[in-house]
């Protein structure tokens, strides 16, 4: 079994070429972010390492994560994210060795990580193989634009919280560089799919 981590920034087009790889046989792809997700709402460690920093109002009363009141508390707080992140990144990088480990034991030709933090997490040290999907800027920022309605500066903004894409690209094993159309970044996928699956 091979294992491969997918990121790229904002607008990279890392979710459709994702999508893609999903598409063929022996592919399975796990989400960084259903997996963060899934762990604070039922790891009891977890859950109880969030509720001691961040209060016990993080869950509502019927046990559920409550996701306005933890993105208040780390929004625009570098500390408090950065003790979010110290309590999530290790669970999910947990989880993601969990599931390499299922998918060799169910026969999974290619399991494929989609996360935007591979790097930052240390996730890039368990994986075979790193793609970056990156495209310049101003593609980026319109397709944001086109898909979610911000403004420029918005999007400027969310990319300045994201690792730059020099680093991204030169830390990589490879980089699909997506300035084309769906197509073109669909045989991107493809390729690689029958390279490793």
């Amino acid at each position: 079994m091979h294992s491969l981590g997918v990121t790229g920034g904002i607008g990279s087009g890392k979710s459709a070429f994702v999508a893609r790889l999903a598409g063929h046989d022996g592919v399975r792809v796990v989400y960084a972010d259903d997996l963060a997700k899934r762990l604070m709402g039922e790891d009891a460690a977890v859950r109880a390492a969030l509720v001691a920093r961040f209060g016990a109002e993080t869950y509502d009363g019927a046990g559920r994560l409550d996701r306005a009141h933890l993105a208040a508390r780390v929004f625009g707080d570098a500390g408090e994210l950065a003790a979010l992140n110290a309590i999530v990144h290790p669970a999910v990088r947990r989880a993601l060795g969990e599931a390499l480990e299922a998918a060799r034991a169910e026969g999974v030709r290619l399991l494929v990580y989609e996360a935007a933090l591979i790097f930052e997490t240390g996730g890039d040290e368990i994986l075979d193989a790193v793609v970056v999907v990156d495209a310049p800027v101003e593609t980026r920022v319109a397709r944001v634009q086109a898909r979610d309605g911000a403004t420029r500066d918005a999007v400027l903004a969310r990319m300045r919280h994201q690792i730059d894409p020099a680093e991204a690209r030169r830390r990589a094993d490879l980089v699909v560089v997506n300035d084309g159309d769906l197509d073109a970044l669909y045989a991107e996928a493809d390729a690689l799919a029958r390279q490793y699956a």
